[in-house]
């Protein structure tokens, strides 16, 4: 099973630099989308169903144009849950998960704490949402959770490991990712790849992307129920809709 994560940073704009084709071409069985900035009834859905994807699923912020998520499927899912249930996420659109016979899936995008007071914003939502997620895996004990975490964990995952009194690599924030992964988590891509230079988000400023000035930010954590069936993990620098690029997946059936 392949699961592809991506913040397409607006999906319709992707869909004008050939999002569509891309996906035709990369062929996951589900795929995550983050920060799709648009309702459902602002899209063509056809666009997607033509593509292989006739069961997808969006949840969209009260605002128009700002954060969202989505998930496109090739299989029908046994249960879809827009939401958390916690209305402080819920109102900015920030989870949906599918659940299969054997697996679980979310697309989540963490806020970014680009002030003050979304860093305060941040900080609440990692807080109820770990509560969240531990409460959830007694439910649902074969989940991954994918998407935008807005956080780099240690230094390798980040291009200058000097930036520490910046938002996505506070210590706060590495040391909640790092709780989150000792509640009983796999960040699958470190699991399988210890390399540095591995990103999947460019600033678009000072030509970041064309030097690799990068921050990984980007995760599929898998349950550890799920390690055994973790077969690849990998990033696709390559396609370039967004300033992230997707990140890839794959388990045992």
């Amino acid at each position: 099973m392949k699961i592809i994560s991506y913040n397409v940073n607006g999906i319709r704009a992707a869909l004008k630099k050939g999002f569509i084709e891309w996906l035709t071409a990369a062929n996951p069985d589900v795929i995550c989308l983050q920060e799709t900035k648009a309702h459902k009834e602002q899209l063509d859905l056809s666009l997607f169903e033509e593509a292989g994807y006739a069961y997808n699923y969006w949840f969209s912020a009260q605002k128009k144009g700002y954060s969202s998520v989505a998930i496109l499927c090739k299989t029908e899912p046994k249960n879809v849950v827009y939401g958390t249930g916690i209305e402080t996420m819920d109102f900015e659109g920030r989870n949906i998960r599918v659940d299969f016979e054997t697996v679980s899936i979310m697309s989540m995008y963490l806020p970014s704490g680009t002030n003050d007071a979304r860093l305060d914003f941040k900080l609440q939502y990692m807080a109820d949402f770990q509560k969240y997620a531990n409460e959830l895996k007694k439910e649902v004990p074969n989940l991954i959770v994918c998407g935008d975490y807005n956080i780099c964990h240690e230094e390798i995952d980040i291009h200058n490991p000097k930036m520490k009194g910046v938002s996505g690599f506070l210590p706060v924030e590495r040391e909640w990712i790092g709780n989150f992964i000792k509640s009983g988590f796999i960040d699958s891509f470190r699991e399988l790849n210890k390399e540095p230079d591995h990103y999947s988000w460019w600033s678009y400023r000072a030509n970041a992307r064309n030097n690799n000035k990068g921050w990984r930010i980007d995760y599929h954590m898998l349950t550890e129920s799920l390690r055994d069936r973790l077969e690849r993990a990998y990033i696709l620098p390559e396609a370039k809709h967004s300033d992230h690029c997707p990140i890839v997946v794959e388990i045992k059936e």
